[in-house]
Order: structure tokens, then sequence, then C-alpha cells
């Protein structure tokens, strides 16, 4: 039999409530042992709780889920009770001591949770995300996808594929049935097509996807003493980097997390850009450059005293990249091009225009963020292997038929695999509704 689980699932003491989740086969054991009955389902119900000697442990509110409604499909209990660290150990101890009861372990109720047909992959990284969301844009994301809404996209897309497949099958397979209308396979490959299409909209969205949930990086660079480091405190509001008139005080990347208009954005002060005087600025300077590259928005930090000294940095067209002119409140003559922003680390000018210019940068990057976008490289990778066995599908009319079936077989795994939900026994099923074979 099943192992029945326990663990502290709410956070830990001290708090003013503890949660201690139970599930598995023997909650309905383990509830009339500790206290002394089974509540009804889903309707709280405040009891003590004792060992087994009667002693009364804590008394809190016990709520009885029953199975296969519960979230792991199992009987499922909680038990509310005071969050001090000495009551929730009285209480686990006592539960460890029941047969056939363990810890779970990490990730375990959602694991079964997923067994049991509760969640999908999709969901299961959904909640996750959820719970380490730090922003709204990934909140959003985070329980859109929780809720289901990348699986009912991959298996409706799944359902069209089975479709096609089912009218090859039935073309191969009952070619002499009076119900099997001639050349049906020719009325696919257009629909087909459609789903190709579809496929590659959404897999060019997949960087959106990517930063909602890891965060829009944002590189600054430029010479040493351009104020890359003041301008970071100024953006984060603390002393995130060492601040010094001494070039080259930055060696390695230091990162700031900051929520900017509800998304998550990884600023990053990097060494100063110059010939390299020892082998670790050196490192330093390569690291400037890398992070540059895969940054999702460069910020070029220039002395606004050297407007005609502007130093040349070299960043891949691929990347968008801003000048940004620093210190303007020692701008006492001279003058930059209209339309750049001067920004003073120390009088905080121009701070909140930056700020707006990000926000507008995320958001160019974003598009419409009410898509439904691929969120893990996972997705990214069977939704590839997907649209190239559709592909060749659709582009295969000088192949046999049962290649191109087998193309389509391989799309919808791939789907499946995103899932986790691999279905090949629904083929028949579909055949034998759409046609009256064998009547």
């Amino acid at each position: 039999m099943r192992d029945t689980i326990f663990a502290l699932s709410s956070g830990s003491p001290p708090a003013g409530v503890a949660v201690v989740r139970i599930s598995g086969p023997g909650v309905r054991f383990g509830l009339e042992t500790v206290v002394g009955v089974v509540p009804p389902a889903r309707r709280a119900h405040l009891a003590h709780l004792r060992d087994e000697s009667g002693q009364v442990l804590d008394h809190g509110l016990i709520l009885f889920f029953p199975g296969p409604k519960s979230f792991t499909g199992e009987d499922v209990a909680e038990l509310q009770i005071h969050g001090g660290r000495a009551s929730v150990s009285a209480v686990l101890a006592v539960l460890s001591k029941l047969p056939g009861f363990r810890l779970a372990e990490p990730g375990e109720y959602t694991k079964r949770a997923f067994e049991n047909g509760r969640m999908d992959l999709t969901a299961v990284e959904g909640l996750s995300d959820l719970i380490r969301a730090e922003t709204e844009s990934q909140r959003r994301q985070a329980v859109g996808q929780a809720e289901g809404a990348l699986r009912e996209l991959y298996e409706a897309w799944a359902r069209r594929i089975t479709h096609a497949r089912a009218m090859v099958e039935a073309e191969l397979d009952f070619s002499d049935e009076e119900d099997i209308p001639g050349s049906v396979t020719d009325r696919i490959w257009p629909e087909m097509q459609a789903l190709v299409t579809e496929l590659s909209a959404h897999l060019s969205r997949a960087k959106a996807g990517e930063i909602v949930r890891d965060g829009f990086r944002i590189a600054l660079i430029g010479p040493p003493n351009a104020g890359k480091s003041s301008l970071l405190n100024a953006v984060a509001r603390r002393d995130a980097a060492i601040v010094s008139d001494i070039p080259g005080t930055t060696r390695d990347i230091v990162e700031v997390r900051l929520d900017i208009d509800g998304h998550l954005v990884l600023l990053q002060d990097t060494a100063g850009l110059r010939e390299a005087r020892d082998e670790i600025e050196q490192e330093g300077i390569r690291r400037s450059v890398a992070a540059a590259e895969t940054a999702d928005l460069v910020l070029e930090l220039c002395d606004v005293r050297e407007t005609r000294n502007v130093p040349k940095f070299t960043v891949s067209p691929d990347v968008r990249s801003i000048r940004i002119w620093s210190k303007s409140d020692l701008l006492h003559d001279g003058s930059v091009a209209d339309g750049e922003l001067l920004v003073s680390s120390k009088s905080g000018e121009g701070i909140d225009a930056l700020l707006s210019l990000i926000g507008r940068a995320i958001s160019e990057s974003m598009g419409n963020t009410g898509e439904i976008l691929p969120t893990r490289e996972r997705h990214v990778q069977y939704l590839g292997i997907c649209k190239r066995e559709l592909e060749a599908a659709v582009s295969g009319g000088y192949l046999p038929i049962e290649v191109r079936s087998e193309y389509l077989r391989n799309a919808a795994v791939a789907l499946g695999r995103i899932t986790g939900s691999v279905d090949v026994e629904d083929l028949l099923g579909v055949i034998f509704s759409e046609f009256c074979v064998g009547k």
C-alpha cells in the first residue's frame, strides 16, 4: 500500500498559524487517532489534537478533503494549528509514529497530483513559478499556466493532429467502405499547414515568456568612472555597488533585482571598458562584454563632460542599446543631442525618465501581454520538434501516406511530452466517431 505522507505546508515557525498537510490512504486512520473524528468533507472542525497517551498537543481547525476531489487526488487532511515550534514539532512527531506514515519529500504532493491526473506538467510548472513570483507579470503568467492555459492550447492542437491522423488511418484501413469518402487526406493538409503557422507564431513569442519568468536583463556599460555604480545604487535606492573615484573599482558583475511596471528587471553594473591593466581587470571587462551581448537592453553610460570624447562601444546589433549621459549636475556648458537622456545619481535628475524609458523598452519587447506564452526551454524544444514534424508531413506529398502519418504521430507525441499526457489510444475512438465504419 502507498505511504501516507505529511509535512508542514506553511512557512517555518514561529507563526500565527501552521498548516500540516496529510495525504494518502491512511488519512482517515490518522484523523481518528490524533483528532478522534473524521470531520465532514470540506467543513472546518475545531478539535483537540492528542498523542498516543491522550495528552492534548494543541487545538485547531481540521479540514478533510476526500479523494479524488482533492489537491493530490487522494484523501487529504489539513491540520491548522498554532504556529509555535513546539506545537508543530509535537504534532509531526505523533504523525511520524503512525504505521505507514512518513514525512513528504520535496514536491511530493504536487507529484502525486500529477500522477493522479489532477494536474499536467505545465500546471505543475506554473504552480512552481507562482510560488516564486516576485512581480505582477510573473504572477499573472504563473496563475494562467497553473490553471491550465498552456494545457488547453496544446491539447487543442493535439486533438487537431489526432483528427488528421484518424483521417489518414481511415483512408488506409477502410478505403473499401462506402462510408469513407475518397481522398479524405486532401482535406487535412491545409489544416495542418494552418497549425504550423500557429505554432510558428507561438514560438516567436517564447522570448517574451522567458522575460516574464526570468527577468528583463539590462547591462550598464561604459568607461571607468562614468557613474555606472552610482546609477545602479540610485535606481535600486540602496548601496548595492561600491562607488569610488578610483578607476576600475568594479571588477565583477553586480546585479540588483527591481520591479518596474510590474516586471522583474535585472540591472547589472559592469566593469569599466578600457585597456585592461591586469588579469583580474581583463576578466572583468570580458564579463562586461558578455553581459552586454546577452542583455535585453544595454545602457551606454557616458560622462556628460566628455561629449567630445565619446567612447565607442561594440554591442551586438541584435541587442537594443541606448546612450545615457551621466553626472548632469556637473554640466556647466556644452550640450548633448536632442532626445538623449541626462541623469544625475546625485540630484536624482532624469532617474524617473530613465525608469519610464526602461518600462517602454519592456513593453516593446513583450508585445501583447494577454497572449499565452511558452515559459520554459522544455516547451520551446518540444514545440520545435512538433513544428518540424508537421512541416515534414505537409510538404511530403511525394512520400507514402504511411510515412506522412508517422510524421503526424511524432508531432502529437512532442506535444504530449509538454503536458506529460502522451495518449495514442484515443485514435480509434476518433475514427469510429467520425465514420460509421462496419455498420
